[in-house]
């Protein structure tokens, strides 16, 4: 079982960057499809980006991509979202999730370990 901790959220101007961190402990992430998710103001949780269990085969919703990346260093056990040229529809909390039982997934009932989330507020 693995437990989850995303750090990294913040205040930031349209246009800025922020770099997400979802810290691992209890097992290693090289046996986990990860993926980032997020939760708009008003609307349900929404799929952002998926990292393979592989660590090379990657996924992005269509509003994120060519913006965001999302990686993985398997030496420190964490997952990152890189998130560039923020917009204000960007501003939620970022939550990370570990799927076992699957190596790539979009959907939410893939996967079976969540983190806390982080909040990430984009400001024009």
């Amino acid at each position: 079982q693995v437990q989850l901790v995303e750090s990294g959220g913040g205040l930031v101007q349209a246009g800025d960057s922020l770099r997400l961190s979802c810290a691992a402990s209890g097992d290693s992430l090289i046996n986990y499809g990860m993926g980032w998710f997020r939760q708009i103001p008003g609307q349900e949780r929404e799929f952002v980006a998926v990292l393979a269990r592989n660590g090379k085969s990657t996924y992005y919703a269509d509003s994120v991509q060519g913006r965001f990346t999302i990686s993985r260093d398997n030496a420190k056990n964490t997952a990152y979202l890189q998130m560039n040229s923020l917009n204000p529809e960007d501003t939620g909390v970022y939550f990370c999730a570990a799927a076992q039982r699957t190596q790539f997934a979009t959907q939410e009932d893939r996967y079976d370990y969540w983190g806390q989330g982080t909040q990430v507020t984009v400001s024009s």
